[in-house]
């Protein structure tokens, strides 16, 4: 997708729709996120495309957030073994994640914080305001053109080279975690109800690396076992959004500043979700 976008230069509609309001992009790319089919590393390469199309940080930021937490079938899947009111729950934690993120980016690239954030094959290929001219030919048919064509594959290959490098480590590294951090150890932190269930559910989501649809019957079974619905939301979004191979994925388009950034918004959204979700209980 980031190839034909680049190829049929239609790269610069999708810039051109997210650049004029960016309140309105933060919100749209929030919830666009949080109904997404897309996880953690493999939301990489459209966000690449967006970040190299030129469109702002701030809403790529918040889809990158919100993408990987919730989509249609996690959505069943967690409504029909968790419930709809967790789902639900979830899915609204997406989507106030990918705002939080998306106006903390924002205020922060306002103030100069995130000037020169992005790694070269992350950065825009046109300036922040692409012309008019820019945008005037698009070749939908790309094919058609020998130059297009080029472009396309030459895009592809980068792409391809690019996310195998990357991916392949992260997914070695996730499969020596799920190894050596095992459910059992998860089980005998989070199966008890404590003071410090909340920060050490959002602490353990991170080298506990656990997909979304491998979390939902291990929270489920936990909270059987006694452990808060908020203690297993907190875990759930932590391990989607801060795992290791998430924050990998993110470090190969982006500085360490801004990588920081995305860490400590998500760790922080998920705490804050988890309680007030405890709240929400105790009512």
């Amino acid at each position: 997708m980031a190839a034909y976008l680049k190829a049929s230069g239609a790269d610069q509609i999708v810039a051109s729709t997210l650049q004029g309001k960016p309140v309105k992009a933060i919100v749209v790319a929030s919830i666009f996120g949080a109904l997404s089919p897309f996880c953690s590393c493999g939301v990489i390469p459209l966000v690449a495309g967006l970040l190299a199309a030129g469109v702002p940080i701030a809403p790529v930021l918040a889809f990158c957030i919100a993408s990987p937490i919730m989509d249609p079938e996690m959505f069943i899947l967690t409504s029909a073994e968790l419930g709809v009111e967790f789902a639900l729950i979830k899915t609204l934690s997406a989507v106030a994640m990918g705002l939080l993120a998306g106006y903390s980016a924002l205020l922060l690239s306002n103030a100069g914080y995130l000037n020169d954030a992005l790694k070269d094959i992350a950065k825009p290929s046109c300036s922040s305001s692409c012309s008019s001219k820019d945008e005037a030919i698009i070749l939908y048919k790309f094919w058609q053109s020998p130059k297009a064509r080029q472009t396309f594959i030459s895009e592809a290959l980068s792409i391809g080279i690019f996310l195998t490098r990357w991916l392949t480590f992260a997914f070695l590294l996730e499969s020596l975690l799920l190894v050596y951090v095992p459910s059992d150890f998860i089980v005998s932190w989070l199966g008890s109800e404590n003071t410090y269930s909340l920060p050490l559910a959002a602490f353990l989501g991170i080298p506990a690396y656990l997909n979304g649809y491998a979390a939902i019957p291990l929270i489920s079974g936990l909270i059987e076992l006694g452990m808060s619905p908020a203690v297993g939301l907190t875990f759930m979004l932590a391990g989607s959004v801060t795992s290791i191979p998430a924050a990998i994925a993110i470090y190969s388009l982006a500085k360490a500043r801004l990588v920081s950034l995305y860490l400590i918004i998500a760790g922080a959204g998920s705490m804050g979700s988890g309680y007030l979700f405890l709240l929400y209980l105790s009512q």
